[in-house]
Order: C-alpha cells, then sequence, then structure tokens
C-alpha cells in the first residue's frame, strides 16, 4: 500500500509538469486563452495533489491504514475525474471530439472527492491525537 502511494504521487506529479509544459508550449497557440486558463487549472489541482499524495505517504501508519487507503482511492479518482476530464474538455476542439456534455458533471464531481479526501485526513488525524 505504501508503494501504491509514493508509485501514484509520482505518476501524477510527472504527468503534471509534463502536462503543464505541453500547455505552456505546444497549446498556447491551439487553444483559446479560456481552453488554455482551463488546462492550466486541471494541471494545477494535479500538482497540489501529487502533493497531497506525498503527505499520505509521510503520515502513513498501522493505526490510520484504513483511512490512508481511503484518502488514496479518493484523491487518485478525484484527480482523475477533476482534472483529465478537464483536460478532455479544453483539447476537444483540437481532437474534433463530439458528445462530451457527460464530462460536465464529471468535473464536479472530481472536486467533491478531492475535498473528500482531505477531509479524511482531518479524521484520520483528529484519530492519532486522540488515541
Amino acid at each position: 500500500m505504501k508503494n501504491s502511494i509514493l508509485n501514484w504521487a509520482v505518476f501524477f506529479g510527472a504527468s503534471g509538469v509534463i502536462l503543464g509544459a505541453l500547455g505552456a508550449h505546444a497549446l498556447k497557440d491551439l487553444l483559446s486563452p479560456e481552453k488554455l486558463l482551463s488546462f492550466e487549472t486541471g494541471v494545477r489541482y494535479q500538482l497540489l495533489h501529487a502533493l497531497f499524495l506525498l503527505v499520505l505517504y509521510a503520515l502513513r501508519n498501522d493505526k490510520s491504514i484504513s483511512k490512508i487507503n481511503l484518502a488514496l482511492k479518493l484523491c487518485v479518482t478525484g484527480i482523475f475525474c477533476f482534472s483529465f476530464s478537464i483536460y478532455i474538455l479544453s483539447l476537444n476542439e483540437v481532437w474534433k471530439l463530439e458528445n462530451l456534455k457527460i464530462l460536465g458533471p464529471i468535473t464536479p464531481i472530481g472536486g467533491i472527492l478531492l475535498i473528500s479526501a482531505w477531509i479524511v485526513l482531518l479524521f484520520k488525524n483528529k484519530n492519532d491525537h486522540e488515541n
């Protein structure tokens, strides 16, 4: 489990830097300023939550493993739903994709999952101090 946390953190961190560079260089001439701003928002949240995963990695212990595992699942799913739906929606005109309206509700669901991961961490921390 602990390696899983670190692997996800590294994956999201590295791919976030790659996507950020892509947005700053290759996409600036392809996307409207509004779409580019959305793309950058996806990158920002992905990188911030890669750091959050490193926090989970540092805070893991035998007492809190189930809460850390839950926060990991919420965070990973949230990043995919939030950031990756934004990437696809931002690039839909470039890729000439249609019928992506279903992704509209996926983004806020991802945000709720990310918020939930933080809240789980709060309860993990609270329980650690009570024991």
